[in-house]
């Protein structure tokens, strides 16, 4: 007898495994690619009595203002170009889909690239392709995409630049490229932008067609669940028709507007993190046994001895340090594991127990 649940609930939906965030516990947290400085001490009063102002008891600005003036300001978001909001990025993309999906209609990525293209494309009820990257270096196979769009005419995809989970920044040339012959949109995820040496930012406007998406999770502010995306107004008109009334709650907004007063703060903590990437990825080449490519994001990806990545995972949780374990996913990303860049106390100690664990 068939349940109500198998009834009623799309197979689709059926078939998926549910996002898992794994608890870290006591562990030392390098798996999620965030910032692992917290706001500092001579700052938190000024949050907190940011905090004490709200008033809990109205719904917050629709249209959070405030948030968009300061991020016009600060990130150089150019005149002209519209800012939609997103409880996350997650929350964007899933209006994205929302947005132009349809019977048969196609959302397209390069793969391996961001889950939750994949996953919404599924929630929403589209076609999903993805593109493999190259296997020796995770760089875009131009001939392969534009062989893709024409074939299936996507109506959305999305470049994730720098790429997550192989964090490097594709060639920009082929995006422009890609950007050209799309007959949809074409997103690029920025979401490690403060990393990174390159943007499309200041592009939006070349083409009719380019939407390009940020978070401020990966600048250090993860628990506001905050993401934006900007492009012409016209897209961002027929988006907010689908964006659910005060998406942004009232702490996001005073939080938000403060940290993006004090976003010096947070450009130090970024380049904090870059020197420390490049000396965690300097520790790692010298580690025999090991594939590390390179990377423009928070962490880095690295390939481990044929079979182990396994069981080096586990060792490292034994010896109190979490990072992300990809082989499972197979193809291209087998034997390989994610790291991201922590303190440099955290990250000697991450490279004291993979060596252990080797």
């Amino acid at each position: 007898m068939v349940s109500k649940v198998e009834q009623w609930v799309r197979p689709e939906i059926r078939a998926l495994a549910a996002y898992h965030v794994p608890n870290p516990g006591n562990l030392i947290k390098l798996d999620a690619m965030e910032n692992p400085y917290r706001l500092p001490d001579d700052l938190v009063e000024g949050w907190l009595d940011a905090l004490r102002q709200v008033d809990m008891n109205r719904y917050p600005d629709p249209g959070a203002q405030v948030i968009k003036e300061r991020l016009r300001r600060v990130m150089g978001i150019p005149e002209g170009q519209g800012i939609l909001l997103g409880n996350g990025s997650d929350e964007l993309i899933q209006i994205l889909a929302m947005a132009v999906g349809g019977e048969d209609r196609v959302v397209m990525a390069p793969e391996p690239g961001f889950v939750m293209y994949r996953m919404i494309a599924t929630f929403i009820g589209m076609r999903y392709v993805g593109v493999p990257l190259r296997a020796e270096d995770f760089s875009l196979d131009l001939d392969a995409m534009l062989a893709a769009i024409e074939a299936h005419q996507p109506a959305l995809i999305f470049l994730a630049y720098p790429n997550n989970p192989t964090g490097n920044l594709w060639s920009r040339s082929d995006i422009e490229t890609i950007i050209g012959a799309a007959p949809g949109l074409v997103v690029v995820d920025e979401a490690y932008a403060p990393f990174a040496a390159d943007s499309f930012l200041e592009d939006l406007g070349r083409w009719d067609n380019l939407l390009v998406m940020r978070t401020v999770s990966k600048m250090g502010l993860a628990g506001l669940r905050l993401g934006y995306l900007c492009g012409p107004e016209d897209w961002l008109t027929e988006f907010e028709k689908i964006r659910l009334p005060y998406n942004i709650n009232v702490l996001t907004q005073a939080s938000a507007a403060f940290a993006l007063d004090h976003h010096a703060v947070f450009d130090e903590q970024a380049r904090l993190i870059r020197e420390e990437r490049a000396a965690l990825d300097g520790a790692l080449r010298v580690i025999e046994g090991l594939q590390v490519y390179p990377s423009q994001a928070n962490f880095i990806l690295f390939r481990a001895p044929a079979g182990r990545a396994g069981a080096i995972f586990e060792s490292l949780k034994a010896r109190g340090v979490l990072i992300k374990n990809l082989s499972g996913q197979g193809g291209v990303l087998a034997d390989c594991l994610r790291v991201t860049v922590g303190t440099p106390e955290e990250n000697a100690r991450f490279v004291e127990a993979l060596k252990a664990s080797l």
